[in-house]
């Protein structure tokens, strides 16, 4: 097939964040490219944003239903070939139900769904359907992050022990939401967040992480969550103890009124041998240390790291790479899984194409939301999630 793959936005229009991040980091390896959208819920403003994006007025919709069976009308050789969902949370299972059922891949922005029960329906559908869903849980994305799984994996560190992992940011510690900060607004209204705030958003981002490096499944966990801002309905602080399937023990930190902080993502695993730390201010160095010998520091894209480490950079040594490049690395496993149902090929079992997110990690993040917030609720009484 000597073609781009082609895909589909819904959400992500005039005024949005994440729409432009997804675009970007779709179009950064020149693999796939962005054929039409649906990009707001109003129609005027949707078609709008497609102009802007110099996409064809007929392939600028008014609707993410109307994208949909459109796009499932068309010749094979001309549709688009998976969906992303840029949208709040509440929208992200309709619009991926409707193209699951119409054919159509999809990749959706995290949480999956707006709350467990359709988490685990779309887990159904996408295993009746046999497509693929992927979750943009984009910080796996990062080379050294792949290399502290493989070196977890290869049992370097010996059998894990304890986790600890943060994510601080300040950008809630006043009442944004007042202010008509689109971002803020939606992110602090249960009807469209869903049932927490601040671990929903960047919560479930820890969560992923820990388990992504470890392969460790959290079992069970003890949470105490706080709306610090006066008249906040949902949490912008959390502090979790977290109980992982093998016996490790954790903390997970999250918090969008920690003043002066950025996206202060961190993760420090401990294991019998050895342990590491990563930190996404500084995403290009991970430490490993050991119980007999001096620290090691590896840095991005040198020949001593795993192959999918390797596979996930795009620069020379010590040419900075980022979030961007970090989301680009979703967006091109996802394509090339698509690519391979398109071709009818086989992916050989250390293909990238198998290394993305998807709706088994999104069904996890959603128990841990709800798990999160009944333990809460409960004075952090120890709370088993539901998977």
């Amino acid at each position: 097939m000597s073609r781009k793959i082609r895909y589909g936005m819904i959400g992500g229009g005039r005024g949005a964040f994440i729409g432009a991040v997804h675009r970007i980091a779709a179009q950064i390896d020149g693999q796939i490219e962005l054929v039409c959208g649906a990009f707001s819920s109003d129609p005027e403003k949707s078609k709008a944003s497609g102009a802007d994006l110099f996409l064809p007025p007929d392939r600028c919709y008014g609707s993410y239903e109307e994208m949909i069976k459109a796009e499932a009308a068309l010749p094979e050789g001309e549709r688009m070939d998976f969906v992303a969902i840029v949208t709040p949370n509440h929208m992200h299972f309709p619009p991926a139900k409707m193209a699951l059922e119409h054919g159509f891949h999809v990749l959706s922005d995290k949480p999956a769904t707006f709350n467990l029960a359709e988490a685990k329906e779309l887990g159904a559908l996408v295993e009746q359907s046999g497509l693929l869903y992927g979750l943009t849980h984009n910080y796996t994305g990062y080379p050294l992050v792949k290399q502290a799984r493989d070196m977890v994996a290869a049992g370097t560190l010996g059998k894990i022990r304890k986790v600890v992992v943060e994510y601080p940011q300040g950008w809630l510690a006043t009442r944004l939401e007042e202010s008509g900060q689109k971002q803020a607004s939606w992110r602090t209204d249960p009807t469209k967040s869903g049932a927490a705030g601040s671990i929903g958003d960047i919560g479930t981002h820890a969560e992923n992480l820990a388990e992504y490096i470890t392969g460790l499944h959290i079992s069970e966990l003890a949470a105490d969550i706080t709306a610090f801002v006066d008249g906040r309905q949902l949490d912008d602080d959390g502090n979790v103890l977290l109980r992982f399937q093998g016996g490790a023990k954790g903390i997970l930190h999250c918090s969008q009124i920690s003043v002066g902080e950025e996206n202060n993502l961190n993760i420090r695993v401990y294991g019998e041998k050895g342990g590491l730390e990563w930190h996404q201010n500084e995403p290009n160095t991970l430490l490993v240390k050991w119980l007999d010998q001096p620290m090691q520091v590896y840095r991005t894209a040198n020949g001593y790291l795993s192959p999918a480490a390797l596979a996930a950079g795009r620069t020379p040594p010590s040419h900075p790479e980022g979030y961007l490049e970090a989301f680009a690395n979703i967006y091109k496993n996802f394509a090339l899984a698509v690519r391979a149902r398109v071709e009818n090929s086989t992916l050989p079992d250390d293909s990238p194409a198998h290394d993305f997110p998807s709706i088994k990690d999104g069904i996890r993040g959603m128990a841990f939301i709800e798990a999160v917030v009944a333990s809460s609720h409960h004075n952090a009484a120890w709370t088993t999630l539901d998977v």
